[in-house]
């Protein structure tokens, strides 16, 4: 026996066999091109305005080709390609024709019936022996005939007959399927036989080696050297080293700038001619003397003096197109201001991996440094100066204007807060702003979604203490005003409760149902809506589309150290505007979990509450831990569990004749203070300090 190798040369089968690969890769590539965007950018709604900023056209032209980078391109083209080779090949597969192999049967060579017995057999074999034995045959030429055909015809229905009539022959016919006993058997291969014939080998080697030894270690190599070159926050490693060794516990936002120059990827921005070209212009124009600050570029003596310590080079030239950005700056070159607004998303990234390194020293000044410094970066406008420039047309002469000599800069919740009258007197007039200027900037105030804190305390899920090392939740309850807003509602007390949904409700449990009091005070459970994103970031400067992250996180005021390390959100439970662009006022509510100290106690932590697209628009407050021992806390529990006796009982009689108190037999029909009522009609104890919440030092919202 022995074996063969054949090839697909009518080509039935290597279409399949090249449709199969092919969509293993194109099918999942088409679903990543053609999946919905989970871009917070790309499905946030906008601020209603038509404002636009000087050097819109480059502003604009940066964040186009940044959208155009994220269109996956290449990843388009390989599906495209994909599919053309899968219709190429569903297309032989439809048109090829289809050859079979026969099977030998010695009924259909011998032309009789399978149901002919051995007589029948011989008798038909006989005849066609006096018809194809090689000694009486006669080739017939006008049927291609020749003797060779007919001898092996005649090979033929020897067999056959002897498959059916000799016990040996039979035997094999029976186990083998062949009379001649066990045969070669063939392996196809779903290739072309051209591709291995002769001549065509060297190509075929060719070929492996490129795609083995040459294209795979190729992109191996580059995936994983890329990956060691990347830190997790999307900067290269040497960037993070040098932000390392710049770190110290007294940075303030100026020096934060000064270490963000020194990140490696400005130098891929400004390579060539880029450099250094222009340097002494843009350093003469930000070290010019400011109105609102000591140079127009918004640095402070300190800032210059860093800056000059620079030797001339892509550093340099970085941290002056910064303080340029930063101070707005007009550098009257085209090259030059579109650099100006190039450097400020690297940037901010590189201040994502100095908060990185930050969070591991776990100081808060720098934590809060970096935070500050990314606002200021989003909103360009330079360290300690006036919030005030987030609004549009607002230039020094109308800052100055409207906060006078005050020594303390005016938030723009402090500036909506005056009466339209005032506002109007201070920031309109000749060289400050017009009336239609005027009215666009209260408009876009009154859209920023400043987050006011109503309520924030610990709990721990279906317990009424916290314990030593028990997984607390820091529940944050807040409305979304926008600076400006009048008319606002009061808060139901309803929505400052967080309640825990029963231990049988699977769909609470797991969060597509939320658990709340309606206006009866009773529990009920409705489907928990989809999270919500806020208005992407009026950042007009800024070169990219920026959708707001709110971060709230513990510290230790005493120690200045960080307690909690900072959770971060995207999302909102419901949306803070209507679809006319009026504010909802809803109840937002966020929820950061850790563990709880080892130790029982009372803890005081202050809570920062930071956005990072828009400047002064953060909290700061103070919140208390109550640890309980564990044992003590069972024991008060133990205790809560003890019923009273009934009023209406004797027992409850001769207590109240001592003094004691008793349980009511009758229900009160609406209470404020107390919720009693409502863990008699909902069966479940769900008090405020049933709630397992700890009071904090906070204050609702007025």
């Amino acid at each position: 026996m022995s074996s063969e190798y054949s090839y697909d040369e009518q080509g039935q089968f290597y279409p399949f066999f090249i449709f199969t690969l092919t969509s293993i890769v194109t099918l999942p590539l088409t679903y990543s091109l053609l999946a919905p965007s989970t871009d917070a950018t790309a499905l946030a709604p906008r601020l209603k305005t038509s404002y636009q900023p000087e050097h819109a056209d480059l502003i604009q032209a940066q964040r186009a080709a940044q959208k155009r980078k994220q269109r996956k391109i290449k990843r388009a083209i390989a599906v495209l390609l994909g599919w053309a080779t899968m219709a190429g090949m569903l297309y032989l597969i439809v048109t090829t024709q289809r050859t079979t192999a026969k099977i030998w049967n010695p009924y259909d060579i011998l032309g009789i019936s399978e149901s002919a017995s051995e007589k029948q057999i011989k008798s038909h074999y006989r005849k066609l022996g006096l018809k194809y034995h090689p000694d009486k045959a006669k080739p017939d030429p006008a049927k291609n005939e020749t003797i060779e055909s007919l001898s092996d015809k005649w090979v033929d229905l020897t067999k056959a007959y002897q498959a059916l009539t000799d016990e040996e022959v039979r035997n094999n016919y029976i186990q083998y399927g062949h009379p001649d006993g066990k045969q070669s058997y063939s392996i196809g291969i779903a290739l072309p036989k051209f591709i291995v014939s002769e001549g065509n080998g060297k190509y075929v080697v060719l070929v492996y080696a490129l795609l083995l030894g040459v294209l795979l270690p190729y992109y191996v190599g580059s995936w994983w050297y890329g990956t060691q070159r990347i830190t997790k926050e999307g900067v290269l490693v040497e960037s993070a080293n040098n932000l390392f060794r710049e770190y110290s516990e007294n940075m303030d936002e100026g020096d934060l700038v000064t270490a963000l120059s020194g990140g490696k990827e400005f130098q891929e921005a400004l390579k060539g001619d880029k450099a250094e070209s222009g340097l002494a212009k843009i350093e003469s124009r930000i070290l010019a003397e400011g109105q609102v600050a000591p140079f127009a570029g918004g640095l402070s003596v300190k800032d210059k003096e860093k800056l000059e310590d620079l030797d001339s080079g892509v550093r340099r030239k970085v941290l002056a197109l910064l303080w340029a950005y930063l101070g707005r700056v007009e550098l009257d070159d085209p090259a030059l201001n579109s650099a100006k607004y190039l450097v400020a998303p690297i940037a901010q990234s590189l201040c994502g991996s100095f908060r990185a390194i930050a969070l591991a020293y776990g100081n808060t000044g720098p934590i809060l440094t970096s935070f500050y410094t990314s606002q200021r970066l989003i909103q360009a406008v330079p360290p300690k100066v006036s919030p005030l420039f987030q609004l549009p047309h607002f230039t020094p002469a109308v800052v100055k204007a409207v906060e006078g000599d005050s020594k303390t800069h005016l938030t723009v919740q402090e500036f909506m807060d005056l009466p339209d009258s005032e506002r109007r007197s201070a920031a309109v007039g000749p060289g400050l702003l017009t009336e239609e200027q005027y009215k666009t900037s209260v408009g876009i105030a009154q859209q920023l979604p400043y987050l006011r804190v109503a309520k924030a305390f610990f709990k721990v899920a279906g317990e009424r203490f916290i314990i030593p090392s028990s997984l607390v939740t820091l529940v944050v309850k807040g409305r979304f005003i926008p600076p400006g807003s009048t008319n606002i509602p009061p808060v139901d007390e309803l929505d400052l409760e967080d309640i825990d949904p029963a231990e049988d409700d699977l769909d609470a449990l797991m969060g597509r149902k939320k658990t709340v009091k309606d206006e009866n005070g009773k529990l009920v459970t409705k489907e928990d809506t989809k999270p919500v994103s806020p208005p992407l970031t009026f950042a007009p400067y800024y070169p990219r589309d920026h959708s707001p992250r709110w971060h709230v996180f513990l510290s230790d005021s005493k120690q200045g150290k960080m307690a909690v390390p900072p959770f971060t959100f995207t999302t909102l439970d419901k949306p803070i505007f209507t679809d006319d662009g009026k504010p909802t006022y809803h109840m937002q509510t966020w929820k950061a979990q850790f563990a709880a100290p080892p130790q029982a106690g009372t803890y005081t932590f202050v809570m920062h509450v930071v956005c990072d697209s828009y400047i002064g628009f953060d909290t700061k407050m103070e919140v208390t831990l109550n640890v309980e021992d564990a044992s003590k806390a069972a024991t008060m529990a133990a205790e809560d569990e003890i019923s009273e006796p009934d009023e209406d009982s004797l027992a409850g009689q001769m207590s109240a004749l001592k003094g004691g108190s008793v349980a009511s037999s009758t229900k009160p029909k609406r209470r404020k203070d107390d919720d009693d009522s409502d863990e008699d009609e909902s069966g479940t104890e769900e008090e405020d300090d049933d709630t397992s919440e700890t009071n904090t030092d906070t204050e609702p919202e007025s």
